[in-house]
């Protein structure tokens, strides 16, 4: 299908991997840069519950097409965005 530019539109998948590194302690739950700031003072599994919350949101993405591939128990994650 052609779109107003005259070019073909084409549905490719693109993933995305990102390096996160979380902080914990901090004054509240947020995504900035390359950081997972977490107002909680332990990793636990809801780390990695906010942690896709946050990029779900950040990259406008559903929270089933981001995946943690390395870190799952680990302050440092890789993740990937589908």
């Amino acid at each position: 299908m052609a779109s107003k530019s005259g070019l073909k539109s084409n549905n490719f998948m693109t993933e995305i991997l990102v390096e996160i590194r979380v902080v914990l302690n901090a004054d509240h739950n947020e995504l900035k840069g390359s950081r997972l700031y977490l107002a909680s003072p332990e990793h636990n599994n809801q780390t990695n519950e906010i942690l896709i919350d946050l990029m779900a949101e950040h990259y406008n993405v559903k929270k089933n097409k981001i995946k943690i591939m390395k870190g799952l128990n680990s302050l440092q994650k890789t993740i990937k965005i589908i």
